[in-house]
């Protein structure tokens, strides 16, 4: 037994000169493309700079082959796929590396070259590279198959393309994605629905993380992503959140082997705090109640235990808020179904008051979820600095404040900002004109009323939340209709005001119209007769032309040249354009809303 113990150290040291991981050091291959000279789009500064930096690096870490284009349109760029995917037949690692502009069609991604135009929508089959496209390109390397995707900037070609089909979705950012292919994992700049930043620097906060991080020396694949989400989350202020998809095995998967050096005479205690961290940090990834369980059967006590059933607590939350709404929609479907069909009083009334006391307790888990979500930021945030300022340390006993939760990678957001966030996207969509201050008064809850009507949703609009923000921001353009009143104009997104020119003034059809002078009025000085009889008649005609109330009567006078009925003089704008409303109409909300289904009908009388 003695002699086995004084062995351990040389059985260690010829471990490591052999190379503790031979399946991880075999070829490895890249290819880095850039765009950034588009020809059809304002140019991009950084993704050159970009993929020079990632080309020196790759090429640094000893990749058999490190393959850099720039600039590339779509047929070359198909060509250097195709070769790229020969190079991969015989390697174990092959890594993509893509900066420039992207764009998400129907929830599928493309890489755009730089002769692209998008002038439709259905343009980006033909002459965008589909995400599918560069999978196939890394799909024979037989260990690791890695895409990196600096390509979440916010795309000028969404803006003007057109649509040939209006239901045809086309959103911010990239769209989430989820490798079919064993060993492959996608790598965004910016979690899906999100865009990146390009930084005040010469490459952007991505792609300096990856610089520093992604070729450590035996650092776990996964553990690499960790550290650069950790950096630029904040470089970002917690604005830009990198994300990866897909899923490895148990065994660590560095893109470079660990050197062989001399080991030491004893080899050095493991830090279990360091296990704990990562089986946390992966249990993070997976995110749901299953994998919190399984880490606490694990590591049942500690400061990652608490934050582990902190994220329990937050599922349970969640999970809570969609039950109550569930149970809200169908009570107040009983009780519109009870009312349609005409049942007794006793039953509607029963039914209206479960439907109240299903909106009181969804109400009631919506804030409790808030609250949790909220708390739950501070305490992930608490965690990240720990890590920001002792990476390989971690704290034994320190507790997580009661009653917090681990919901998000974000710190905590405090209501005022969440308000300001909310008034932010509802005046993008044209639901909120006044000024994003963080006050949710009657204004805000009128305008997030108003995204409800048109939207189709239900948002309780007596406070701004989490759910509110999130669903106004899955509205890529425009919700609210823009509606203005006589004397005003359609002006982008504004109403202005209609100004003519002198002797002319906005008629009824909100035109200017040349005045025509004022006949004086005279009455004879010697003729007097008793118009008694034709009083009546002529009121009569007055009140049809003016007021459009008596119907023949009114038709008669039209038809007999009476002056014509005043028209509302708005201006109706929805999704498809703007158009001036009818003469002798006007706008009224009558209910229902949302997407394809206007709620104001034009009445006219």
């Amino acid at each position: 037994m003695r002699n086995l113990l004084r062995l351990c150290p040389l059985l260690l040291a010829l471990a490591l000169l052999l190379g503790a991981g031979p399946a991880f050091a075999g070829k490895r291959v890249a290819l880095v493309l850039a765009n950034s000279a588009y020809q059809h789009a304002p140019p991009l500064t950084n993704p050159v700079n970009d993929g020079a930096v990632m080309a020196k690096t790759l090429k640094e870490a000893g990749f058999d082959i490190v393959e850099s284009r720039r600039d590339l349109s779509a047929l070359d760029t198909r060509r250097v796929l195709r070769d790229f995917a020969d190079a991969t037949r015989d390697a174990d690692i092959a890594v993509v590396y893509y900066a420039g502009h992207g764009i998400e069609v129907e929830g599928s991604n493309y890489l755009i070259p730089v002769d692209a135009r998008l002038e439709r929508d259905t343009d980006v089959y033909d002459e965008a590279l589909s995400l599918d496209r560069i999978l196939v390109a890394v799909e024979p390397a037989k260990q690791l198959r890695l895409v990196i995707l600096d390509a979440c900037r916010d795309n000028p070609f969404g803006k003007t393309m057109k649509r040939t089909v209006a239901s045809r979705g086309i959103g911010r950012g990239l769209a989430q994605v989820e490798p079919t292919s064993p060993n492959t994992l996608i790598a965004y700049s910016a979690k899906a629905g999100f865009t990146a930043q390009d930084g005040d620097g010469a490459n952007s906060p991505f792609t300096v993380a990856l610089s520093k991080h992604l070729t450590t020396p035996g650092l776990d694949v996964r553990r690499a992503f960790g550290f650069v989400r950790d950096d630029v989350l904040k470089s970002t202020g917690n604005k830009q959140e990198p994300f990866v998809y897909g899923s490895l095995g148990g065994e660590d998967v560095p893109l470079v082997p660990v050197k062989a050096v001399a080991a030491a005479p004893v080899a050095p205690a493991p830090n279990p705090q360091a296990d704990v961290r990562r089986d946390y940090e992966l249990s993070l990834q997976v995110g749901n109640r299953a994998a919190w369980e399984a880490f606490l059967a694990q590591h049942p006590d500690g400061f990652y235990a608490n934050l582990a059933k902190l994220q329990l607590e937050k599922i349970g939350a969640e999970q809570a808020h969609a039950a109550a709404t569930e149970k809200a929609k169908q009570a107040e479907a009983e009780r519109d179904r009870l009312a349609a069909l005409g049942a007794q009083k006793d039953a509607q009334a029963k039914a209206a008051a479960d439907a109240k006391a299903a909106e009181q307790a969804q109400l009631v888990a919506q804030k409790a979820k808030e609250q949790a979500q909220q708390q739950a930021a501070a305490a992930e945030q608490q965690r990240v600095n720990l890590a920001a300022t002792a990476p390989s340390a971690a704290p034994v006993s320190t507790a997580s404040p009661a009653g917090t939760n681990v919901a998000s990678l974000t710190p905590a957001t405090a209501p005022a900002d969440l308000s300001r966030s909310v008034q932010t996207e509802l005046g993008r969509v044209g639901c909120f004109s006044g000024q994003a201050d963080g006050n949710w008064n009657t204004s805000s809850q009128r305008s997030l009323s108003q995204f409800n009507r048109y939207a189709g949703t239900k948002l309780d609009v007596k406070m701004a939340s989490t759910d509110a923000l999130d669903a106004v921001k899955s509205k890529p353009s425009r919700v609210c209709p823009l509606v203005c009143q006589h004397g005003f104009k359609a002006d982008g997104d504004k109403c202005t005001r209609i100004v003519c020119r002198d002797g002319y003034a906005v008629n009824d059809d909100n035109e200017c119209e040349k005045q025509r002078a004022a006949k004086p009025a005279t009455k004879p000085a010697s003729v007097k007769r008793d118009d008694s009889e034709e009083r009546p008649a002529r009121q009569r005609r007055q009140a049809g032309g003016a007021t459009g109330r008596y119907g023949a009567a009114a038709g008669i006078a039209a038809a007999a040249g009476a002056s014509r009925p005043s028209g509302g003089g708005q201006v109706y704008c929805n999704n498809t354009g703007c158009r001036p409303v009818n003469r002798g109409c006007h706008l009224e909300y009558r209910g229902g809303g949302g997407p394809g289904n206007d709620s104001n009908a034009e009445v006219c009388y």
